[in-house]
């Protein structure tokens, strides 16, 4: 399996790891030259229905939690924070945990959709246009599905130099972000990436840009996954991992939109 930017998809068992494991070799208590009976298979293996079976529940869980804290109104916005860090503790926890765990990948669904129901009220709040939330959400989903048609259709192939370009540009992102904020504690609008102004909108181009490759990297993860047969229950992981990224599309998105609603 290739490397990926997603940590998430890390979790994955190696392609190939699963279905054949063993079979057709010698091994001990087999007359020489013969082949073992092959081994009894615990679980199925994952196919393309578990994980947009797994990946709809999530989005559905979030997307609901989302609209509920939406119109709580100004309660939306003192659940924004405790849910933003009660989120990353659980990523953590489903990123570095070797078992896959559906309850913790629910309970992030849950949480994360908090989250962007208080930021998304924030959002609205500060420009004064409710109507950007659905266009967030609209052009979130549009980029999602041309990525989706893109790598289907072969147009951009995931080869290891686009895969490593795609986990540089991330690592670079996340450290231009780091330094930004780090810095706004001295300057006033940081290094400026996020003031509003023309960087601050290359940015985010360059993010949403960023973020659309990296669903090339996660569709190519499960895929292999796929063809691996590795076990049904990681499609959990699968599902958590492009929702890590929808989230951040999301946000990049509903940022640069309200760049343009405070010109």
């Amino acid at each position: 399996m290739r490397t990926t930017s997603n940590p998430a998809f890390k979790n994955l068992p190696t392609a190939g790891g699963y279905a054949n494991f063993n079979h057709g070799q010698g091994g001990y208590g087999a007359p020489f030259g013969q082949a073992p009976a092959a081994p009894p298979q615990t679980a199925r293996p994952m196919t393309i229905d578990d994980v947009v079976t797994k990946t709809a529940i999530t989005l559905a869980i979030a997307v609901v939690t989302g609209a509920v804290t939406y119109l709580m109104g100004p309660i939306a916005l003192s659940l924004a924070l405790p849910a933003a860090l009660i989120g990353l503790v659980i990523s953590l926890v489903i990123i570095f945990k070797k078992k896959v765990s559906p309850a913790l990948v629910i309970a992030y669904s849950v949480v994360e959709g908090v989250f962007l129901g208080g930021i998304s009220y924030l959002f609205a709040m500060i420009v004064g246009n409710p109507g950007i939330i659905l266009q967030a959400i609209a052009g979130t989903v549009g980029v999602f599905a041309a990525m989706l048609v893109v790598y289907k259709t072969g147009a951009i192939r995931v080869t290891p130099k686009l895969t490593k370009w795609i986990i540089g540009a991330v690592a670079g992102v996340a450290v231009l972000m780091l330094v930004n904020l780090i810095a706004s504690f001295f300057v006033q609008g940081g290094l400026g990436l996020r003031d509003g102004g023309g960087l601050a909108i290359a940015f985010s181009l360059l993010c949403i840009g960023i973020a659309a490759f990296s669903f090339l990297l996660d569709f190519d993860a499960a895929d292999q996954a796929i063809k691996g047969g590795v076990d049904a229950k990681f499609a959990w992981y699968i599902a958590f991992g492009l929702m890590t990224t929808l989230v951040w599309l999301y946000l990049e998105i509903l940022r640069l939109l309200s760049y343009f609603q405070n010109d």
